[in-house]
């Protein structure tokens, strides 16, 4: 699995951040921006970031 932020939808709320900081960083721009790797470790985590963003930023692939 793999995972991209559309910008263009991102808000900057950090919730992705919060739930998954190995994966996702709130950058200098206020937008979050995918900053590790997907991994057997964290995939829980990082889909329940890709469900519970508001705007639905965070894509998968």
């Amino acid at each position: 699995m793999r995972v991209y932020i559309d910008e263009d939808l991102c808000i900057g709320c950090g919730l992705c951040a919060s739930i998954e900081p190995s994966v996702f960083e709130m950058g200098d721009d206020n937008l979050s921006h995918v900053v590790g790797d997907v991994t057997d470790d964290n995939e829980e985590a990082v889909h329940e970031a890709v469900e519970s963003c508001p705007v639905d930023a965070i894509k998968e692939e």
